[in-house]
Formats: C-alpha cells, sequence, structure tokens
C-alpha cells in the first residue's frame, strides 16, 4: 500500500494525523485508545528518541549549511524544562537560526547566557539579524559577524511609547512607515539584487538620513527617563545595525523571519506545555528543525519525515544534503 493509500485508508475511518499540531504524547495515546490501537506513551517517546538520533545528521549538515552561508536570522524563546524527576520546572531555551536557503536550526541551551549563541555560531563570518540582545555582542566582538539590525523592533518601542510623546510617535512611525512601503513595493515587483540596491538606495536611504537627523532633535524633546527616551536611545544605539540592510540587497529590514517561525513553540507551549526532560528538550530541538524547515520550503511535514526516516540508515552520507527539506524530492509512490 502506498503512502497515501495508507493515509486515505486511516482518514475514511474518522482517523485525522496530527500534523505538525503539537499534539502531546498522552493526546496522541489517547486519540489512539479511542481507535482500538494500544500505543502506550512509552513506545511513542522510545520513537520519538530513535527518531531524532536518526534525523540528527540532517540537522547537524543545516547547521554547517548555515554557518557557511552569507546571512543568518536569529531569536530565541523560553522553554519550561522537568528538573530530574521532582516535578520542578526550570526555564531553558530554543535558539532559531535561518539561512536564505530557508535550512531551519532550532539549539536547546539550559541558559540564556552568552555562551549560546557563541558556541553555535562560532567564528561565523556573515551578516547576523538578531535583536539587540546583549548576548550577541560577544560574537560581534570577535569580529567576524557583521551585525544587521531589526526595524520591526525599533517600530515597536516607537509604538508602545506613543502615549508619552505623541507628536514624536506621530512622526517616527510614519517615517518607518515609509520604509516598509519601499519593501512592499519591493515585494510587489519580485525586485531583488541590484534593482533592489537601486530602489533602496533611490527611497529609503532619505528616509533613513531623515530619521538620522531627527533622533538627537526627538531625545532633546522627551524626558531623559520617559519610553520615548528609551524609544530613541535604542535607534540610536542600533543605527549603524539598522541602516545595513539599505547597503546589500540580500539583507531584509527586519528579524520577522525567525520571529514568525520561532512562534511555531510558543504555539506549541500551550499544548506541550513542558520538555519532559533535558534529553527531550535536545530531541524537540531536532524535530522542531526540521519540521520548521518544511514548512518554510512547503513541504509537508508528515510525508517528509516519513520518507526521510525510512531512507536516511541507507542513505550515503556523502550525499546527507539530498534529504534536507530545501533539496529534498520524494520517492515515487508504488
Amino acid at each position: 500500500m502506498s503512502r497515501e493509500a495508507h493515509v486515505r485508508f486511516w482518514e475514511s475511518a474518522g482517523v485525522r494525523f496530527p500534523r505538525a499540531t503539537h499534539l502531546p504524547l498522552h493526546r496522541q495515546e489517547g486519540i489512539y485508545r479511542r481507535h482500538g490501537l494500544d500505543l502506550p506513551r512509552s513506545t511513542l517517546c522510545d520513537w520519538v528518541a530513535q527518531s531524532a538520533a536518526l534525523l540528527e545528521p540532517l540537522v547537524v549538515e543545516m547547521k554547517r549549511q548555515i554557518l557557511t552561508g552569507p546571512k543568518l536570522h536569529t531569536d530565541d524563546t523560553p522553554v519550561p524544562v522537568r528538573d530530574g524527576p521532582r516535578p520542578k520546572m526550570r526555564k531553558g531555551y530554543l535558539w532559531i537560526y535561518i539561512d536564505p536557503k530557508k535550512n531551519v536550526v532550532f539549539d536547546y541551551t539550559p541558559t540564556r547566557q552568552r555562551a549560546g549563541p557563541m558556541d553555535f555560531l562560532g567564528d561565523y563570518e556573515g551578516f547576523v539579524q538578531a535583536d539587540a540582545y546583549a548576548g550577541y555582542d560577544a560574537v560581534f566582538a570577535r569580529g567576524k559577524a557583521t551585525e544587521v539590525g531589526c526595524w520591526a523592533h525599533t517600530r515597536r518601542k516607537f509604538y508602545e511609547a506613543k502615549d508619552t510623546a505623541p507628536a514624536v510617535a506621530h512622526e517616527s512611525l510614519l517615517l518607518i512607515r515609509d520604509l516598509y512601503r519601499i519593501e512592499r513595493q519591493a515585494k510587489d515587483e519580485h525586485l531583488e539584487g541590484q534593482a533592489l540596491l537601486r530602489l533602496r538606495q533611490e527611497h529609503s536611504q532619505p528616509i533613513l538620513a531623515t530619521i538620522a537627523e531627527r533622533l538627537p532633535l526627538w531625545s532633546q524633546s522627551v524626558l531623559p527617563k520617559s519610553p520615548m527616551a528609551t524609544a530613541i536611545g535604542y535607534a540610536q544605539s542600533q543605527w549603524e545595525a539598522l541602516i545595513r540592510y539599505a547597503e546589500n540587497p540580500l539583507l531584509a529590514i527586519d528579524n520577522n523571519l525567525a520571529e514568525r517561525t520561532l512562534r511555531t513553540v510558543a504555539l506549541g507551549r500551550k499544548n506541550w506545555l513542558f520538555a519532559g526532560s533535558e534529553a527531550g528538550a535536545y530531541r524537540a530541538a531536532t524535530i522542531y528543525s526540521l519540521i520548521s524547515s518544511c514548512k518554510l520550503c512547503d513541504i509537508d511535514p508528515f510525508y517528509y519525515l516519513k520518507d526521510v526516516l525510512e531512507r536516511v540508515s541507507h542513505h550515503p552520507a556523502r550525499r546527507i544534503e539530498e534529504l534536507l527539506p530545501c533539496h529534498w524530492h520524494p520517492v515515487t509512490p508504488d
């Protein structure tokens, strides 16, 4: 029976396979039991562990490609993790890294210390688009990676401070809106490379120059410790990183790609609540990496994982790249 026929058989019986819907194992156990299939949670947990081990070489290859690429997006989110056999929770973190090929790698760390991104990025020499989290400063201090700022973060700070300085907020938000209008035009016209660079040089850079002139004037018109002063200070401290996108068509205006992709973990937490152990968190990072890559590549994760799990153990290691979501081609069904 082909994969498609197998799925149609079960779905005709009323079984809906959970595809990237973050169902915890105890709920999957109950779903299978209601349909007459006895799959204990311990068995499902073993399957997850074995699958993660088989899939790990793919994530290692995606990490290699990310670290040899010209740019990446990164962000992080907290994940509750059970601390040993006691019902005590502590906070771990999942960091996300995305490259232009749509490789997505999640990296789990027990803390949010700067050692996390430093260990992952190492001597990376490309552009790193992120928020202004101080943990990345040590990476940029090495002098190899180049920081790219996020106008979405900047805009959010001005918006959140709008009630404390309405006039400054109105002017700043209009200027940032104009920056995004230019990016929308570029997207609508499918501009890339030199065409995108020319558009930004002609239209975005004059707006950026106006914002640069206005920042010190806005700073003088607000209270030093007000939320608006904080927003202005953020833009000033990040200025070189914020204008970098207008100088290179490879770069984006913001880090929304990482934020949108990372949101899948935030949604998942509402269902599975916590990782059962640190080992479980590492396994979750492996599986999240491949499922998120599939989503960016517009691939159904169910068919991808089923196909790759059947092939990866005998696939030549030197051709592991062929099994990555960005290069994957399914075997023709029987």
